[in-house]
Order: C-alpha cells, then sequence, then structure tokens
C-alpha cells in the first residue's frame, strides 16, 4: 500500500482531503498521512501570490521532509467586488490566521453596499502531487457563486456559511459533507489530482 502525505495541519481540511480521495481512489490503495504525523513538523511560509504558488510550496517541503509523494492544496474566496480579493489571503483576510468568524464578518462589512446582483464570487482551489523524485502535477478547481447578506448553516468552514453556490438554494454551509464535496471547489480539483495520484503511486 502506497503512503501519501497531505500537507494539512487543518483537522477539518485533512478530514474533507481524505474523504474526497478515498471516495476517488479507494481506501485499500493509499494510506493518508498528515502533517500531525510528523513530531515536529515546522510552519511552512507560504509565501506565492496566487493558489498554485502556495501549494507548490507547501507540497514540495512535505516530499523533501518526508520522502513520501505529498498533496497540497490552497484555496480560498475571490470576490468580483473586492477585485478578486480576499484570494491567497482569504484565511488571513481580518489580519489573523483562521479566524473565520472575523473574516466573515469584514467580507460582510467590505461589500455590504454593494447591490445582490454584483455580490458575485468564486472559491478555487489549486492542487498539487509532488512526488520524491521531482515531478509535479497541478490542478484547479472552481465553484462560482455569490455572497449572501448574512450566515446560513453551521457546516463547512471558512466562507461557507455566506457562500452561495451557482444554482444551489442552500449555502455550502447547509448541505451535507457528501454534497458539498460533489460540487466544491475543492472536490473538483482533487477529483482531478486523484486520477494522477492513481496513475503515479500504482
Amino acid at each position: 500500500m502506497s503512503r501519501l502525505l497531505l500537507a494539512t495541519a487543518n483537522r477539518k481540511k485533512l478530514a474533507e482531503l481524505q474523504r474526497i480521495l478515498d471516495s476517488a481512489l479507494g481506501t485499500a490503495q493509499v494510506q493518508l498521512v498528515g502533517l500531525g504525523d510528523f513530531e515536529g513538523y515546522p510552519d511552512v511560509p507560504e509565501t506565492g501570490l496566487t493558489f498554485g504558488e502556495n501549494a507548490l510550496i507547501k507540497a514540495r517541503e512535505g516530499a523533501k521532509r518526508t520522502g513520501l509523494p505529498t498533496v497540497a492544496d490552497d484555496s480560498g474566496l475571490a470576490v468580483d467586488a473586492l477585485n478578486g480579493m480576499p484570494g491567497v489571503f482569504s484565511a488571513r483576510w481580518c489580519g489573523r490566521h483562521g479566524d473565520d468568524e472575523a473574516n466573515i464578518d469584514l467580507v460582510l462589512a467590505q461589500i455590504g453596499d454593494v447591490a445582490d446582483e454584483q455580490r458575485g464570487a468564486s472559491f478555487v482551489c489549486a492542487a498539487v502531487l509532488v512526488l520524491p523524485n521531482g515531478r509535479e502535477h497541478l490542478v484547479e478547481g472552481r465553484q462560482a457563486g455569490r455572497i449572501m447578506r448574512e450566515r446560513r448553516g453551521d457546516g463547512g468552514f471558512g466562507y461557507d456559511p455566506i457562500f452561495l453556490g451557482d444554482g444551489q438554494e442552500r449555502t455550502n454551509a447547509e448541505l451535507s459533507a457528501a454534497e458539498k464535496d460533489a460540487i466544491s471547489h475543492r472536490g473538483k480539483a482533487l477529483r482531478e489530482l486523484a486520477k494522477v495520484i492513481a496513475k503515479e503511486l500504482k
């Protein structure tokens, strides 16, 4: 059985990535491990200016430090009325990393006067596989939608409670895990990457 590192310490994201990859690959094929399985693994600064650059930084570091094929992703929210921001700064938009509630509050305040028809946004995810031999694969997934005026739902994480995908009647936070995986930016990217993983790790 091949071991595959998922380069994240975010437990919710790790569970989501595991769920999607397990579904696409089958749990018998790949043993998934996270950064929490490696004691003393250092924080890797995400200094890239694009989602792809940040994902590659994390995956290259993981493959280098562990010798394992490494999957990493970087994702965020791109709001039309904010010229594509928060973008790569999504997790720390409020100035503190990982404060979902403060990040949501800031986005809602920044576009509070924007008309409903101009509140378009997309979730974007770049996912990469870096192999110890240096081969790299990068894919991108996107979910288009719009920003609600108030939170709805308590599932998911990040900006899910204020994001209503195109054609949906429920926000991402109101969807079940399986429903979200089927349409989300991360689900799309990782299902595409899973095809590459299956070929590389067979």
